[in-house]
């Protein structure tokens, strides 16, 4: 006869032995279903993601207002000039705005190009005077402001003065005299020069006119005050016709040793 021990064991084991054969079946049907893929490209609600390129800030800190300035030094005098037209583009801001700047009773300023830095220039300029002449008791000369000018823009050479200067005066002699930079401070002394978005039109008219360059036989007369001043006219009514950025109304600051004299002369408006 079996026991009761036996009988529970036995009847345990069958119980075990149908719940492993329940499972393993269902482990055989499970592995031979068949592999599902889905092709995401082929379903329509979902979109695909795209990242967009790096975007880089960008910052311009400069701008080119245009304009022209000339200056023209003579025996006992000197001219600078400029028109008055602002713009940007194809854009006039003003018609209203001289590019020349009376630093002294014998010397002016003609700048162009960035007006903001123009501006931020022509302040330094006038403070750097004004402690000069309270400590001097006298003005600087033409030739100390050229080599002070030139300091300043060497001292902005890493950030420079986005500015074409052209300087004009009488030297300690009375004689006329100009002084041309570049943006980092270099300079030079000559007897005119150009400067600005019509420079490439007017520079040559001078050095015909007035340098008598590339010319034979031609009776080289000193240059006269009236002279000069109605060459200036001439140049600048011709650079209006051909450059956008020059125009409106032009500055002629004529120097001597009684001082500055202003005239003004219309020019296109177009």
């Amino acid at each position: 006869m079996k026991t009761l021990g036996h009988m529970i064991n036995s009847r345990f084991g069958s119980h075990l032995f149908d719940l492993l054969s329940s499972c393993r079946k269902n482990f055989h049907i499970l592995s031979k279903q068949p592999k599902i893929s889905v092709n995401i490209g082929q379903m329509d609600t979902v979109e695909e993601y795209q990242h967009g390129g790096p975007k880089q800030a960008y910052f311009n800190p400069y701008a080119f207002n245009g304009g022209t300035v000339l200056a023209v030094a003579g025996e006992d005098f000197s001219v600078v000039a400029s028109d008055t037209r602002l713009s940007e583009g194809f854009s006039i801001f003003t018609r209203d705005n001289p590019k020349t700047y009376n630093l002294t009773s014998n010397t002016v300023l003609g700048c162009t190009g960035f007006h903001g830095d123009a501006l931020t220039l022509t302040k330094v300029l006038e403070a750097r005077l004004k402690m000069y002449e309270h400590e001097h008791h006298k003005p600087m000369s033409t030739k100390a402001i050229a080599a002070m000018l030139s300091t300043i823009l060497y001292y902005k050479r890493f950030f420079p003065y986005y500015v074409n200067n052209i300087l004009g005066g009488l030297d300690e002699e009375g004689k006329g005299c100009v002084y041309s930079f570049d943006p980092v401070g270099s300079y030079e002394r000559e007897s005119f020069r150009a400067g600005g978005t019509a420079s490439s039109m007017l520079q040559p008219l001078l050095d015909n006119q007035i340098g008598f360059k590339n010319q034979i036989g031609v009776d080289q007369t000193p240059l006269t005050k009236e002279k000069a001043i109605f060459l200036v006219k001439d140049v600048f009514t011709s650079a209006a016709e051909r450059d956008i950025y020059t125009g409106d109304q032009l500055i002629i600051n004529v120097i001597t040793k009684d001082g500055t004299r202003t005239e003004y002369f219309p020019l296109r408006r177009d």
